[in-house]
């Protein structure tokens, strides 16, 4: 009887141990470290072009050729228009002409001032006769002076019949025809030139994240990142080339509240055209010591609120409430709720219960076999 006894009391035990056992479920965690860790944002951008040129005729007259293919690439001189020279043909002659008559009234009037000089030395001549002749030469001079002039101006306003491209680039539609009347510096473009490698991209960002930007800069925790920016096309395709940023501008759009910021890209292809709608992922700034959860660890409540489980005290799961409001990779970057070297449960969440005691193993681990090994990767979420 004692012996049947016995034997009962120690089947019983092992149950208790065994009930024991499987109530302390096994889960996975990983301890948080301090990472050095770029803070990416993603932010609408459009295209612009790098150099944008109208081009404009700098004379009058009537348009004889157009000499270049729509949407071509043409280089910076190359002669786009010509307009009938006939009439600056004409002036540059009549300059000419008034600069060689002014050259032959100087000769003439230099040669009397110096037949003057030695008779007005014996006063054979009055002194005011002399001074007369001087001034005449001198006057002779200034005109010849002012007749090289007008021959270099009729002279430009002649090459300038040949509308050149002020830029080298890919030129637009024609507005204006052969046989199309042109004045000098008129309002319309005749077309349009526009630069497209290297290209930019503006990027807007409010106002605001700037300012929580230079605020996280002043802190020892936070320090400025490369200028690299990539870009993600509207078929959501990655454009392939990296760009870097160039600068910000010193003002906030009253209409928009957002900055611009501008980025320059090499696009050898000519894939990016101005106006194009893009997306800019870069890195503004870098966090020293930033704290990485594996996004298997974060849940959110009904509110929306950040939560994660950490095996605090005793190996007791317990629940905190943390703020996590960027992704880094497959982890989310975690500002505060929990610190370093806490252990956060990423690997049997759906057996771990708050306040409850746990068994902790590094995530990834084997699951054990056995009455007590529950297993976290067999629990897992």
């Amino acid at each position: 009887m004692l012996c049947l006894l016995a034997a009962c009391g120690g089947g019983a035990d092992d149950a208790a141990a065994k009930a024991k056992g499987k109530g302390t479920p096994e889960v996975g965690v990983v301890t948080l470290q301090a990472e050095q860790v770029p803070l990416t944002t993603e932010l609408a951008g459009r295209a612009a072009a790098f150099e944008t040129s109208d081009v404009r005729p700098q004379v009058s007259g009537v348009i004889k050729a157009r000499l270049f293919t729509e949407g071509s690439i043409v280089r910076q001189g190359q002669t786009l228009y010509r307009v009938d020279p006939s009439i600056y043909q004409a002036a540059v002659a009549e300059a000419e002409a008034n600069l060689a008559s002014a050259q032959a009234n100087l000769t003439a009037q230099s040669a009397r001032a110096d037949r003057f000089r030695p008779l007005a030395e014996i006063e054979a001549v009055s002194k005011q006769e002399y001074t007369d002749a001087q001034a005449a030469a001198r006057q002779a001079a200034a005109v010849v002076q002012q007749q090289r002039a007008l021959l270099e101006t009729a002279r430009i306003n002649l090459r300038f019949t040949d509308v050149p491209a002020p830029i080298t680039g890919r030129i637009g539609r024609s507005i204006a025809t052969t046989g199309a009347l042109v004045t000098a510096n008129q309002a319309e473009a005749l077309t349009m030139i526009q630069r497209l490698d290297p290209i930019f991209v503006d990027i807007q960002q409010s106002s605001a994240d700037l300012l929580a930007l230079r605020r996280a800069l002043a802190t020892d925790n936070t320090i400025p990142s490369t200028a690299e920016v990539r870009l993600r096309l509207e078929d959501g395709s990655d454009y392939g080339q990296v760009g870097t940023l160039q600068f910000a501008e010193a003002m906030v759009d009253p209409e928009t509240g957002a900055v611009t910021l501008r980025a320059r890209f090499p696009n050898p292809q000519g894939l990016l055209l101005p106006g194009m709608y893009v997306r800019a992922r870069f890195s503004q700034a870098t966090a020293r010591r930033a704290i990485l959860v594996p996004q298997a660890g974060i849940s959110r409540d009904a509110r929306g609120n950040a939560t994660v489980m950490v095996v605090g005290a005793d190996n007791k799961a317990e629940r905190r409430n943390v703020r996590a409001e960027q992704t880094v990779g497959d982890k989310w970057l975690v500002t505060a709720g929990v610190e370093v070297g806490d252990r956060v449960i990423v690997e049997g969440l759906g057996r771990a219960q708050a306040g409850q005691p746990v068994r902790p193993v590094p995530a990834g681990s084997p699951a054990q076999v056995g009455p007590q090994g529950t297993g976290a990767a067999k629990a897992g979420n």
